[in-house]
């Protein structure tokens, strides 16, 4: 009892670390998806568009940015960079390292499912003389959104583990607060208690993903 005793005595002690990093995972989770999800969106619709010009030049984005790891991103958004003039606080190049990252993925994402809709649905709108994009709004978007959900969905459970990533440039996120508690204190607890966190995260994803896919299953 006294060893149990101690151990909850140690692990109350760091949680406000714990607590603090966690505050940095989800800040970077939630401004990575503002900024990833409407840049998935433009992409993919340029991926998909008629000019062939544009596809080109977004494709090989895509191709960048798929083809080489999130950790070589990081590290070349923050330390390569300043090499050409161009300098980001820690949290900045963490924040847009990951915003166009993940933007690639979603940006294939949705063309896969722009490409899935019948093409008659844009000159049935054309005939009732809807734009393009009131098109693309009110008619494919909607339709598109229930057809990438369960893609989004992994995408963003992935989002929340690759933001641990950020400890190598130094920003203390959720996991890094674990290790400094770990190799202070000479004990696993805090990278348990790490393990335990993201667990929490990725199930209320998971729930929030469920709830989110019934809503749309109207289409069905």
């Amino acid at each position: 009892m006294n060893i149990l005793a101690t151990q909850w005595h140690y692990a109350w002690q760091i949680m406000p670390s714990l607590f603090d990093g966690i505050k940095m995972t989800l800040s970077l989770f939630f401004f990575t998806l503002i900024g990833s999800i409407p840049l998935g969106i433009i992409v993919g619709l340029g991926r998909a568009s008629k000019f062939k010009l544009i596809r080109n030049i977004l494709g090989i984005y895509v191709w960048i940015m798929r083809g080489t790891p999130l950790l070589l991103q990081l590290i070349f958004v923050f330390y390569g960079l300043p090499i050409v003039g161009i300098v980001f606080q820690r949290y900045d190049a963490a924040l847009f390292a990951f915003i166009i990252n993940y933007g690639a993925y979603f940006a294939e994402i949705f063309r896969g499912g722009l490409q899935s809709i019948d093409h008659g649905q844009y000159e049935s709108a054309k005939v009732l003389r809807l734009t393009y994009w009131q098109t693309v709004q009110k008619i494919i978007l909607p339709q598109v959104m229930k057809i990438v959900l369960p893609s989004i969905g992994n995408e963003v459970i992935n989002l929340v583990k690759d933001s641990s990533l950020v400890y190598v440039i130094g920003l203390g996120d959720l996991l890094r607060a674990g290790n400094v508690a770990t190799a202070r204190d000479v004990t696993l607890l805090p990278l348990v208690l790490v393990g335990i966190g993201y667990l929490l995260l990725t199930a209320i994803l998971t729930l929030a993903q469920r709830k989110i896919e019934q809503h749309y299953s109207y289409y069905k």
